[in-house]
């Protein structure tokens, strides 16, 4: 039998899953505190995280709002829920841009190149200067510090981060890892919208929108569908279709009378070479 303090964090979860139109399920895993710190503050005004257990969350999204309890289906990780009166798309764009720099751990891939920048460091001469080197940073003692004598691509994007470069790149006080919350999946009023449509760049969705507009304003003049933005073409085009056909006929309109007339002089003058010839 559930505790009486459970039934109570249920209860206040499905409060607020009544309070806020959207609902999101985050996946917390390997998210550091500082980071989630940092990211809370950035949200702050926009969203609400709420961390509970995974077997209350599916507690709480069963009998909350009609359709919510589909969100269950995408629960993984270490859930949490995210909250908020922000529309999904502009919810995730958000998200996208409240990265937070992080310490690169041994396992991770690089998702940029990581570039050491030639110069002094923070290091006193010591046995780090060996530590430097077999991670191939060219340096040298200047002073009191260690230098880097040469820029220095250390990682490349994609590659493995390795235990040696992951100690160095510490000691170096660079963050080079960007963390962001995992957002998987978002709900509003009874829409679901998985990860891979919220986080589409907005150049992509305009774009997109772009072609379609494109796509569609040719098919309707193809099939000389009128609308309110083809009129003044297809009235064009019609213009020109009538005006060739007029010509082609030797029919005589305000149009067509001087190419006409242009036409039958060609027509003497070339004849009349003929005769002379």
């Amino acid at each position: 039998m559930a505790s009486e303090k459970k039934i109570q964090e249920v209860k206040a979860v499905k409060e607020q899953l009544r309070e806020y139109p959207v609902v999101g399920i985050l996946n917390m895993f390997k998210l550091p505190a500082r980071q989630l710190h940092l990211i809370r503050n950035k949200l702050r005004g926009e969203a609400v995280i709420r961390i509970v257990k995974k077997r209350l969350i599916t507690r709480a999204l069963k009998d909350s709002r009609p359709g919510l309890d589909k969100l269950r289906d995408y629960i993984q990780g270490e859930p949490a829920l995210i909250l908020s009166r922000t529309n999904p798309f502009k919810l995730a764009r958000i998200i996208a841009e409240s990265k937070s720099p992080s310490p690169a751990k041994p396992g991770d891939i690089a998702t940029k190149d990581i570039e050491i920048k030639a110069g002094p460091t923070t290091l006193p001469p010591g046995p780090v200067i060996g530590e430097l080197q077999k991670v191939k940073i060219p340096c040298a003692v200047e002073g009191d510090k260690i230098s880097v004598t040469k820029d220095t691509v250390l990682v490349k994007d994609g590659d493995v981060i390795t235990k040696d470069i992951a100690g160095v790149l510490s000691k170096l006080r660079i963050e080079p890892m960007e963390v962001s919350l995992n957002l998987l999946v978002a709900w509003e009023e009874g829409a679901i919208y998985g990860r891979d449509i919220l986080f589409i760049p907005m150049e992509e969705y305009i774009g997109r929108l772009k072609s379609a507009a494109s796509g569609a304003f040719n098919l309707s003049v193809n099939i000389n569908y009128i609308t309110g933005d083809n009129v003044g073409f297809l009235l064009s085009k019609a213009h020109s279709e009538a005006k060739a056909l007029a010509l082609s006929a030797g029919v005589v309109t305000p149009d067509t009378i001087g190419l006409l007339m242009a036409g039958a002089q060609a027509e003497a003058q070339a004849l009349e070479k003929k005769i002379e010839g």
